[in-house]
């Protein structure tokens, strides 16, 4: 009989410096959103779009600021899974880490969906999708450092098709059909194009309601910061390289994002943008660089690699936390001797999304994320504003602003996403209820989990 004791509790090793946090947590921003968000978001709000926009930088401002002051008193993996159970209790902490695990497992196969789109036809795409998380968890197998090494490759790419997406659209004048409303090279429904029917177009009307709900799904593309924190264990010097990171990439990306949102906008306008399945590669197409939009589609591509390979990590590693904890089967809390990665936490989390590229779809995907990864940032502002004033990094309205923030988002999500997230969520507190009826936590992991 194992031992597990011996295996699980060793510690992850400190190998990450700030411009390796930064790029995880940029090349988790940067993925398959700012390639497709857009798109759903201006059928959301129309021209204010990028009201939508500002509001969810608010919220994600508000809510990287209570991590970064939240991981630079616990840096440690796990996130606000940590931060709940030491501030705010043992239920709190497990209710954001299951909703973490939910949200980006489903975030994991929105990115894995979203990179088949682009690169093979439809009857390929679920298998193909299915086939790069495996491989993208065997690579993150070998090693965080590798992970971060790929990662910094990928950004590269990705930052590039973007580049020159941009000038495409901007130099290249644009005079396609979708400045009149039409349908143009990426409008059917799925990222890329390639068949289904035209999008819907913008709203006639715009409320607040509806300017939230763009909020709310361009939030979507926005939270890949909190994978920094996640990775609290294994970066030198935590205390300070944790916030620096967290806040330079979020602003960093906020504004990359703002002159993506401008330009797809102004090129296509709101119709012909909320009925596009690839804004950037029809506001390319739109003008005379017709050479760029292949380009602009392998940078999407990239995009979905580097977002799923990071995603993959940092549920990976929430996982572990929530193992070693006794909150999920303390099977899931080991650590690898040689390469010193949560390995069977990232296999149970790779199967999970296997699964879940080959039953649903994206939009489905993407709602249920929103869901999951919203409550988990809820529960991180609460965390953060507990925190007194020798840990303090922020004032308490802007843990305040970010807890009503993310609740208002919720809200104005689809029905059938809240309930599906919502009924995963009462699944894992029922399992948590039962393994361990009026037991606190036990202080590390045993055989029997």
């Amino acid at each position: 009989m194992v031992n597990l004791h011996a295996v699980t509790s060793a510690p992850l090793a400190r190998r990450l410096d700030l411009r390796d946090a930064v790029v995880i947590g940029a090349s988790s921003m940067i993925g398959a959103g700012v390639f497709a968000v857009f798109a759903p978001a201006s059928r959301a709000a129309g021209p204010w779009l990028l009201a939508g926009l500002a509001v969810a930088v608010v919220v994600a401002l508000c809510n990287a600021t209570s991590t970064a002051q939240l991981a630079a008193t616990y840096p440690t993996s796990g996130g606000a899974y940590v931060y709940g159970r030491e501030r705010l209790g043992p239920w709190s902490g497990f209710s954001a880490g299951w909703s973490f695990v939910i949200g980006k497992t489903a975030s994991c196969a929105a990115m894995a969906t979203t990179f088949a789109a682009y690169t093979v036809p439809g009857p390929w795409q679920r298998p193909v999708a299915a086939a790069a998380v495996v491989a993208l968890t065997a690579v993150s197998w070998r090693g965080v450092t590798r992970t971060a090494g790929l990662a910094r490759v990928i950004l590269a790419v990705v930052l590039v098709a973007i580049a020159l997406a941009l000038a495409g659209a901007w130099l290249g004048g644009a005079t396609g059909p979708l400045l009149e409303g039409g349908a143009g090279p990426g409008a059917a429904g799925t990222p890329g194009g390639g068949g289904g029917t035209t999008a819907p177009g913008a709203p006639s009307a715009v409320g607040p309601l509806d300017v939230l709900q763009s909020a709310g799904l361009i939030f979507f593309a926005l939270a890949g910061y909190a994978r920094i924190a996640t990775l609290g264990e294994e970066v030198r010097e935590p205390r300070a390289t944790i916030p620096r990171a967290i806040v330079a990439t979020l602003l960093g990306v906020a504004t990359l994002y703002a002159v993506v949102a401008v330009t797809v906008l102004s090129v296509l306008g709101p119709e012909g943008l909320a009925r596009s399945g690839a804004p950037l590669a029809d506001a390319v197409a739109a003008g005379s660089w017709d050479w760029a939009v292949p380009v602009v589609r392998v940078g999407a591509a990239a995009a979905s690699l580097g977002a799923l390979l990071a995603l993959l990590a940092g549920v990976g590693r929430t996982t572990l936390a929530m193992a070693r904890n006794h909150d999920l089967p303390g099977v899931l809390a080991a650590v690898h001797p040689r390469f010193h990665v949560p390995h069977r936490a990232e296999a149970a989390v790779a199967a999970v999304v296997v699964v879940a590229v080959l039953v649903a779809d994206l939009r489905e995907l993407i709602g249920f994320s929103s869901v999951g990864v919203l409550l988990y940032y809820a529960v991180a502002n609460l965390s953060a504003f507990t925190q007194g004033p020798d840990h303090r990094l922020y004032p308490r309205w802007v843990q305040v602003l970010g807890a009503v923030g993310c609740v208002a988002l919720v809200l104005t999500l689809p029905a059938a996403s809240l309930a599906a997230a919502l009924g995963v969520l009462a699944v894992g507190l029922g399992y948590r209820l039962v393994r361990r009826p009026g037991r606190a936590a036990p202080a590390g992991p045993t055989l029997d989990g």
